[in-house]
């Protein structure tokens, strides 16, 4: 890599190309809300959608106008005219003017096989598209970033023709040419080699005119194929938060800047926002209803987690033996994570994590490590149970007392033919210090039905309960060759104003694998 620092741009698509991903579907309000996270971040360039295409891009470019980003600039996107078309007569192009953005980032055709195919028109007919797009944006005052799509394909199948089609666009006067791997089919090395000839060939020298680089996921080599293009010369880096985009996605910017900024020592953001990274990658995914990536590299949930004892215990000399770099830099937290792999370190560091007093003598140690490998051999898992964990760690040590003992519960679940409603109540049974209670609730089924009868039948002898509240309720089938009699794993997250904790339950029997979760969320928040 290049040793020098020198400033990179950024344009993030997440709002266009991102929204192409399966499943994703953002609001107008949805589209507002990312587009001020990713201004906080510090990014040069938001694409804030194609206005030609559809009522909730026109709109989104309306509602951006009143308000003020403090960094970033929004560009709208769009096509070369249609070959029918003037483009002052091109809807396309109209749209991209109306919104009275100051940037525009449209794409043309750089391969034969697409203008042929796609687009039914000679080559030559594309170049003069791709010229007179420009040079009437130019003429309405707007800058033109020009993505030439499909450009190392295009490159591989006709080298003369897509080195025309960047060249016609620099002529007409982009500012910036980015060469677009919209399959998502190169590979790095023959990536390296085509911006290398197109620059030579092209001459990207000159202060008004810069390369930039646009590539997708599909041979997953988009963040890779990105940082080689950096090095190679390209200076505005197209991507999306996550990684969001259609198929396999787009260069994930949660990778690429902090690969950029913290390994190559090249600038994209200011060093003070990169700490931000995490909780704009967590935000986005939140509005995009998509569970968050636990493996993402740099901000997902087990970026920093470490489960092996022997790294475990290197780690508690020396962070650096088992982490890249501080997770703290790009936002993020260590985890100790407690399984049959554990070792002394492991329950050490988690007991210091979760801010646990109790001697650290070897026989308390041994008697946790070797029950929590037992539990973890009948289907228990302690990495997102943390307050499963801290229960047993004061069951071995004798410092658990229950808050209340149960004498009894039954759940009923019932079809009414009637009506086709599933109906469930559940009856609970238990005491407080000698006074018992005995109550019923209804729920949206049997374990919601549960979870009501606990708190109600305990919110007279412990009311701060109220403030508690379930997050997330996970199923996992542990042995699937048990068919319907097969093991389960139930993981429940609660929440109360301060904080959030896992609990864990398993058994043959969901309801009593889902109990055994609901009595220890409820036990730690009378612990907190």
């Amino acid at each position: 890599m290049v040793q020098q620092v020198h400033r990179v741009k950024l344009l993030d698509t997440t709002l266009r190309d991102g929204t192409q991903m399966s499943g994703i579907s953002f609001s107008v309000e949805d589209k507002i809300k990312i587009a001020k996270a990713i201004d906080e971040l510090g990014v040069h360039y938001i694409e804030g959608g194609w206005p030609g295409s559809n009522i909730k891009d026109n709109q989104f470019f309306k509602e951006i106008r009143k308000i003020k980003l403090k960094n970033s600039e929004i560009v709208a996107f769009g096509s070369t005219r249609h070959k029918n078309n003037k483009p002052q007569e091109d809807r396309n192009l109209l749209a991209i003017v109306n919104t009275k953005v100051k940037t525009s980032c449209i794409f043309g055709k750089s391969w034969d096989l697409h203008v042929i195919h796609a687009l039914g028109c000679s080559l030559d007919e594309n170049l003069k598209m791709i010229d007179e797009s420009i040079r009437f944006l130019r003429e309405k005052g707007l800058k033109v970033i020009y993505d030439a799509e499909h450009f190392f394909d295009g490159f591989k199948a006709k080298k003369e023709y897509a080195l025309k089609t960047i060249e016609t666009a620099k002529k007409a006067g982009a500012f910036n040419i980015t060469l677009c791997d919209t399959n998502g089919g190169t590979l790095p090395d023959e990536l390296r080699e085509i911006i290398h000839q197109a620059k030579n060939a092209i001459g990207f020298d000159a202060p008004d005119v810069s390369l930039g680089i646009h590539t997708h996921n599909d041979s997953d080599c988009a963040v890779a194929n990105s940082i080689i293009a950096v090095d190679e010369g390209c200076t505005l880096i197209h991507g999306t938060i996550n990684g969001y985009g259609e198929r396999c996605g787009n260069a994930n910017l949660c990778s690429v800047i902090p690969d950029l900024q913290l390994k190559s020592g090249i600038n994209c953001i200011s060093q003070s926002k990169m700490s931000y990274l995490t909780e704009l990658s967590r935000y986005v995914s939140e509005i995009a209803n998509i569970a968050p990536s636990n493996h993402q590299p740099y901000v997902g949930y087990s970026a920093f987690a470490h489960k092996g004892g022997v790294h475990v215990s290197a780690m508690a000399r020396n962070a650096h033996t088992y982490e890249h770099v501080d997770p703290k830099v790009v936002g993020n937290e260590r985890r100790v994570l407690i399984s049959e792999l554990s070792g002394r370190s492991n329950v050490e560091l988690k007991v210091k994590e979760l801010r646990l007093d109790f001697v650290k003598d070897k026989d308390s140690m041994s008697k946790i490590i070797n029950l929590i490998k037992k539990l973890e051999h009948k289907g228990y898992q302690f990495e997102d149970a943390n307050a499963s964990f801290l229960l047993v760690v004061r069951k071995v040590l004798g410092k658990y007392k229950p808050f209340f003992e149960l004498k009894g519960f039954r759940v009923i679940v019932e079809s009414d033919p009637k009506t086709n409603v599933m109906h469930s109540e559940a009856t609970i049974k238990l005491e407080v210090n000698g006074k018992e209670e005995h109550t019923a609730s209804a729920g949206e089924g049997p374990v919601n039905a549960l979870d009501n009868a606990l708190r109600k039948a305990l919110e007279k002898f412990y009311p701060q309960l109220a403030e508690m509240s379930l997050g997330d309720f996970k199923v996992r089938v542990i042995n699937a060759e048990g068919g319907t009699a097969a093991k389960v794993r139930v993981l429940i997250e609660s929440r109360d104003k301060e904080d959030s904790w896992g609990t864990i339950g398993v058994s043959e029997n969901i309801i009593e694998a889902s109990w055994e979760a609901l009595v220890d969320a409820v036990e730690f928040k009378l612990l907190k």
